[in-house]
């Protein structure tokens, strides 16, 4: 017999994205619990694949999808605000929109944001990748410092134009620099045929000993060496200090003029006022145990990157801030939360390391999978990476948009996405 509505538990999610949705997608049609979705954005969106809409690759519709129509007819209900406190002795939380939700359950899924290290002038000044509008902005200035370089008599100042920094060599730092070098090399020209000739510069700067650190050797080697062939200029074991009045000040003393620094050197947790400062760990992560539960809370829990756990053995430091963690402890925590309401006991989280991958180009990937057993590279790496990016779209519009959009640009090694759209009332702008 179905619970009746009045006498199901109220949780609420705050956060839509990997940890979040994939939760929520484990208690379609549930009858123990009413649960409601709480984001700032309205729609869902891939950040893997962030950095093909910051590079004109992708649109962005390609990579997101309403949670309106993903939650249809699922007995889900959605929120969009801002979560501003929460008070968990009263179990409420304060939102941006002026309103009040009560739970039962709460659940935090908010992810992470880019990590700066306390230095808010690069805040301001870099471009960071952590949602559409990021991309977008990125895209757009991108597009503009390209049209601005067309124009520039002063050679001194043209370099600057077309020198792009990037600080950090994980995923996201040598994806992003693979791509700008295959628009360098098969776009450029023929879009800016006044730069035709004009030397332009990548440069990507990492502090640890290889690129893609977490991975195996051999993806170091290989991914140095593709970055090498697209004529990318990597230096590691060395850090962006500062950046001012074009400047990339690095640690070796060496100094870089652009106007361009793409930052992609870490991220930190999202915060939120109310919980205790006893309950939040490395990197701002909060301190859960082996069932995802908030240390020092009985019906708090979070999944994802804000969840930093010290009880899986084989990862004893915490597991890392991708997608397949968040995505794993997203499921085991909705299906652990039917065991309690069955009175069944909760099942500890352990990872299964699926494995890392990254594409270097349009025509090289590298992956490494079960815990660096295999390593594949090239066009097996290529292909592998195709597919698993593609089957975790989170709906198959998506899927066809992206592969569709990807065909056009493998086949003509172009791609017709380099607008310039401006948002606001632009009437008497000029």
């Amino acid at each position: 017999m179905e619970t009746n509505q009045t006498t199901k538990k109220q949780v609420v999610v705050i956060g839509g994205g990997f940890a979040g949705l994939n939760f929520v997608q484990h208690l379609f049609h549930n009858q123990y619990y009413n649960v409601t979705v709480v984001d700032k954005n309205n729609y869902n969106y891939f950040t893997p694949l962030l950095y093909q809409v910051a590079t004109s690759f992708l649109e962005p519709s390609s990579i997101s999808y309403p949670f309106r129509k993903l939650f249809k007819k699922k007995g889900i209900a959605f929120r969009m605000a801002a979560l501003l406190r929460v008070d968990t002795a009263a179990n409420k939380l304060y939102l941006s929109d002026g309103g009040e939700l009560h739970y039962d359950v709460l659940v935090f899924a908010a992810g992470s944001k880019t990590n700066f290290f306390g230095n808010d002038a690069l805040r301001h000044s870099t471009f960071s990748l952590k949602g559409i509008d990021d991309a977008l902005y990125m895209r757009n200035e991108l597009i503009k410092t390209l049209e601005r370089a067309v124009i520039e008599q002063d050679p001194i100042e043209k370099k600057r134009l077309l020198t792009i920094v990037i600080a950090g060599g994980g995923p996201t730092g040598v994806e992003v620099a693979g791509m700008l070098a295959e628009m360098r090399k098969y776009i450029l020209g023929h879009d800016y045929p006044e730069l035709k000739n004009t030397p332009t510069e990548i440069h990507v700067i990492d502090g640890a000993a290889n690129l893609l650190a977490p991975m195996s050797d051999k993806t170091h080697k290989e991914a140095y060496k593709e970055l090498e062939k697209l004529g990318v200029l990597v230096k590691l074991n060395t850090q962006v200090k500062s950046y001012e009045n074009d400047r990339v000040h690095l640690s070796d003393g060496t100094i870089i003029e652009t106007k361009s620094l793409i930052w992609a050197a870490g991220v930190i947790a999202n915060t939120f006022e109310g919980i205790s400062d006893q309950s939040i760990g490395k990197g701002r992560r909060m301190i859960t145990d082996a069932f995802n539960r908030v240390q020092g809370y009985e019906n708090v829990y979070a999944i994802g990157d804000i969840s930093i756990q010290f009880t899986d053995s084989a990862y004893p430091n915490g597991h890392p801030q991708l997608a397949q963690p968040a995505i794993q402890q997203g499921k085991a925590l909705a299906k652990n939360l039917l065991r309690m309401a069955k009175g069944r006991p909760m099942k500890p989280f352990k990872y299964f390391d699926r494995g890392d991958m990254a594409i270097i180009g349009r025509q090289f990937a590298v992956a490494d999978l079960f815990k660096h057993k295999v390593h594949l590279g090239g066009l097996l790496g290529l292909l592998s990476w195709l597919f698993i990016h593609l089957v975790s779209l989170v709906n198959y519009n998506n899927r066809i948009k992206t592969l569709y959009n990807w065909a056009v640009a493998y086949t003509t090694r172009d791609q017709a996405l380099r607008m310039i759209f401006r948002s606001g009332n632009r009437e008497n702008k000029y």
